[in-house]
């Protein structure tokens, strides 16, 4: 079913170099329109550097990354500002500006990037916010209220374009199994009402489990994909002894899947 659907991101021959020092080496895969799709793998795998490249921060070392057939490296001036515009961003700790209100943080991108006059941007601000449960909080300074208050109003503000695509980095960060779980309760709610694309950088495997249609799985050795597919597919089939190590260890340690299978 997947495959029927539109690639809206691509990347191609993809490789990440720092100082010299290769990160990623020629990746090649399509997030597909529609889908959660979630970068996983062990810790200095490079899925933030990966994430941080297809928003446009860095440009490839080599190959190039496709934003709805558009290069985002090779973009700029008002070509730059399109791509931009059809994407949101959600950071690891929220990056809400804690001199200004939600409703503040989340007009931003609005004032930004549009010519709305303050009355129809504070009328959007308001309405993102309630789509991930925050009304009633537009006065309240980000300090004002919790981690996971916090990273639904950092959703918000990544929405505020109505982009196509959303990427969050290590959103169940730093929360508590309860409000984690509400949280991917959420991501699930906005991907079927708003019928948008998530890209998803985690490790929590009850958040891959619980939100990702497909995944890939970076490995720091080989500076690769070694997986590609639905979690409980890999989880359940793979012959892969790292991938098995990532999802069956980790579940050990969590004690919250199924029993697991020996290779």
């Amino acid at each position: 079913m997947t495959r029927s659907r539109k690639a809206i991101i691509q990347v191609e021959n993809f490789t990440a170099a720092y100082e010299g020092r290769v990160i990623l080496n020629h990746l090649n895969f399509s997030i597909y329109e529609g889908e959660i799709f979630v970068i996983i793998g062990g810790s200095g795998c490079g899925k933030s550097t990966l994430l941080k490249h297809m928003i446009g921060l860095y440009p490839p070392f080599s190959g190039r990354i496709l934003i709805d057939g558009a290069d985002i490296a090779a973009a700029s001036g008002g070509a730059m500002k399109s791509i931009l515009r059809r994407i949101g961003v959600t950071y690891q700790s929220g990056a809400l500006f804690g001199s200004m209100t939600l409703l503040e943080n989340v007009r931003l991108p609005l004032e930004e990037f549009t010519n709305q006059p303050r009355e129809a941007m504070d009328l959007v601000a308001r309405m993102k916010l309630k789509l991930v449960g925050l009304e009633g909080y537009e006065e309240y300074m980000p300090s004002e209220i919790s981690g996971g208050m916090q990273k639904r109003a950092a959703i918000a503000r990544a929405m505020a374009l109505d982009p196509r695509i959303l990427f969050l980095d290590e959103p169940s960060a730093g929360l508590d199994p309860i409000t984690s779980a509400d949280l991917d309760r959420l991501i699930l709610s906005l991907a079927r009402n708003l019928s948008g694309t998530f890209v998803i950088v985690s490790h929590e495997l009850e958040s891959i489990f619980a939100i990702a249609d497909r995944v890939i799985m970076l490995d720091k050795e080989t500076r690769g994909i070694v997986a590609e597919g639905a979690p409980t597919v890999l989880r359940d089939n793979t012959q892969d002894p790292r991938v098995y190590r990532f999802f069956n260890s980790r579940v050990a340690e969590t004690g919250s899947a199924a029993e697991v299978k020996p290779l």
